[in-house]
Order: C-alpha cells, then structure tokens, then sequence
C-alpha cells in the first residue's frame, strides 16, 4: 500500500474523512485556513530560493501580495458548505494583514542569510517492512524545509500556521517528526537519529519547538504507522463502515455536508423532496428528548420511538441526528472475546497470571496497563470481536 503522512493522520482523526479523501477520490474546496498556509508557506520558499542575493522584506512582502490567492479561493468553501460564514471583504484584509504580520516578523527574526538552506518542499519516500504480513508498503511526504546546522547537524523544520503549540511531552511523540527523520534518513543513509533535529516553527508565535525524538520514538512510531495500515486493509477488505468522529477539527472540513455525522443539518436544503418525513422525524425527535429529560428511559413509548430514530438513521445512512434540543449520536460499539490459553502463557512469563487466576476481562483490563507494550500488543492480538451492536445516546446541546 502507498500512503503519506497526511492520510494516515487524517485516518487517526476520522476514519470516514480518509474514505472521503482517499478511497472515493471526492474533492472538495480547502478551507480557508488551509488557503493561509499555503499562501504563507510559498513566500517562505521564495524568501529562502535566492542564494547569495536573498530578497530583502519589501520583496518578500510583495511575493505575498503578487501571490494573495483570488476571492473565489475563499468563497469556494462557503459555496460547498451553506452553515459557513460568508467571505467578506474584511474577512480578506485581515487574513492578508495576519500574513504580512507573520512575514515580517519572521524576517526580522530568521534573516534568510544566516542559514545553510538544504532543501525546500523536500519530497521523500520510506519503505515500510510488516514483518507480520511480509507486505512493503511505501509511505511518502513532504518536508517543508532542511538546513545544515553550525555545529553539523541536519535540522527539519515544519512551518505551522496554527495558533495551539504542543506541549514538550506531545512534540516528543510527535508522529510527523519521526516520520521526516525515517524520510530523512532513507534519503541519506549515513544519518543517524542523534544528528538531526526536529523542529516545528509556529509562526504566529515567533516560536520553535524542537522535539527529543529516540531511535525508540522512531521504532515505536514506524509500529504505528504500520498498525493503522492494518486497520485500513482490514476496513477495506471486510466491508465495514469508516466510521465519523465528530470534534472541532470538522469545522474545516470540506466534507460536512455529505458526512453521515452531520449531513441531517443539510438534508432540507439538498433534498426538498424529504421536507415531510423530516418534520415527522423531527418530532420524534423532540418527543424523544421530552421522554429523555423527564427520566422516562426504558419506557415503551421510549424503545418505541428508538426503533423508529435507529431506522430512520439506517435507511439515510446518518450516524448523527439533530433537534432542536440536542444532538442524537449513533456508535458502533463492539464485544470481545479472549483466547485464555494463550493469555496465560504470555502473562505467566511476566508473573502476572495468578493475579487472574479466573479469567477475568476486567481484571485483565487491570493488567493491560501494568504489563509492556509489546505484551499488550500480544494479548490483543488473541482477542476476535464476538458481538457488534450500535448504541444511541443523547446529548442535551445544539448543534454539538
């Protein structure tokens, strides 16, 4: 399988937006933050491209605005998604101010000069052994910039655009930056993980964190890849559903419209034809919350109605439903069942199986977090699901 950095990630935040992306091939308009980024990160490029005759910031700050991508770019995503705020006039100068900002105090910080710039937009490409099914698979990526250090280290640097800064325990499990080191190395085999540094550039901040990325953060991430590759195949290959995951990162996507999670907030705009059984939906919906609220769970009215809101969301294929006062939310949700036999052999060896004794899932939920990780893994791999059912909850708040 190939695959890059980006689909693995965004497969870690939604499995069913990585279908959208990288299995149906649907495109959809960037968001705008993602327009703001990309405007800034090209007069990045452009500022480090000349050597020795670097662009002073007059020239850098024309790039920018030369570059400013059209209104039409901004608009595109209030086009496809109709809950979006229109762009405005406003909205577009303060975009491009915030990137002039940005620019300028980068310049005056980082002046092109002092650097040994590598690289820029850096391509790579790492092969990926799994060793327990003997398949290669090829994980590509860009680099956004590689410079050669005073003291002969390699350093990556990775623009963001973003206002939230990791904390130092996060950036040091940081997956993007193991990964760019594999890359890195790939590229020059020579390297090892103690010459290159790892670094993420939030610009809105003036600030550079560098993470403390080991041969064992290494190891461990190159697993994770490797594991959620798994779970892609074995999506694929069983039929199942990606499942959505409904959080703040949909405000910026571009598939909310026809996501299951969120696309009964659109249904009366896009289909006028299912205006009626919408509003018969929608008072069930409401009966349902009033039976919720006045604690009348269990009832027969209740199951009732559940029947009817789990069909409804079966038949339009929705995971999400919304009411006027709050928001339905259907989960797949799974049961497990464990071969002891094997689980006894591995936890003996690390002297923890009398603590079972019986077998036990909570007892061994317990243990799971006192034992290795390479234990767990193990322990996890006897298991095999036994029954899947969905469950509906409800939550009392608009549009969440």
């Amino acid at each position: 399988m190939r695959t890059s950095y980006s689909a693995v990630d965004t497969y870690r935040q939604c499995p069913q937006r990585y279908k959208f992306q990288e299995i149906d091939k649907i495109r959809t308009p960037k968001s705008r933050e993602a327009i703001f980024g990309t405007a800034v990160h090209k007069t990045l490029n452009y500022m480090f491209k000349s050597d020795p005759l670097f662009p002073t910031l007059d020239e850098v700050i024309n790039n920018f605005r030369e570059n400013w991508p059209p209104r039409e770019s901004f608009e595109a995503e209030y086009k496809r998604d109709s809950q979006k705020r229109p762009w405005s006039d406003l909205d577009n100068k303060m975009y491009f101010q915030a990137g002039v900002r940005i620019l300028k105090k980068f310049y005056e910080k980082n002046p092109p000069w002092n650097f040994s710039v590598l690289d820029m937009e850096s391509r790579f490409e790492v092969a990926l052994l799994d060793k327990k099914t003997g398949e290669t698979h090829v994980l590509a990526g860009i680099i956004d910039r590689i410079d050669k250090t005073p003291d002969g280290h390699y350093e990556i640097i990775d623009y963001k655009t973003a206002r939230k800064m990791p904390s130092q325990a996060a950036l040091d499990k940081n997956l993007q930056l193991s990964l760019y080191s594999l890359g890195l190395q790939e590229r020059w085999p020579h390297l090892k993980t103690d010459n290159i540094k790892l670094s993420l550039y939030f610009l809105k901040h003036e600030e550079k964190l560098t993470a403390n990325i080991t041969e064992e953060t290494i190891k461990k991430s190159r697993e994770h890849v490797l594991k959620t590759i798994g779970e892609i195949q074995n999506h694929i290959r069983s039929g199942k559903d990606f499942e959505p995951r409904p959080g703040p990162l949909c405000d910026f996507c571009g598939f909310r419209s026809i996501c299951p999670a969120w696309r009964h907030l659109y249904k009366k705009e896009t289909d006028p034809s299912q205006k009626a059984s919408m509003e018969e939906m929608d008072k069930v919906i409401k009966e349902y919350f009033d039976l919720k609220k006045a604690d009348k769970e269990g009832t027969a009215r209740m199951n009732e109605l559940k029947t009817q809101i789990e069909e409804y969301m079966a038949r339009e294929n929705l995971t999400r439903l919304f009411g006027e006062e709050g928001v339905l939310s259907k989960k797949t949700a799974q049961r497990y069942e464990y071969d002891w036999e094997k689980i006894k052999t591995i936890l003996a060896e690390l002297g923890k199986w009398e603590e079972i004794l019986k077998a036990d899932e909570t007892k061994l939920k317990k243990i799971m977090k006192e034992i290795p990780e390479s234990a767990r893994e193990e322990v996890e791999n006897t298991r095999k699901v036994s029954k899947e059912y969905s469950t509906l909850t409800a939550t009392l708040k608009k549009n969440s």
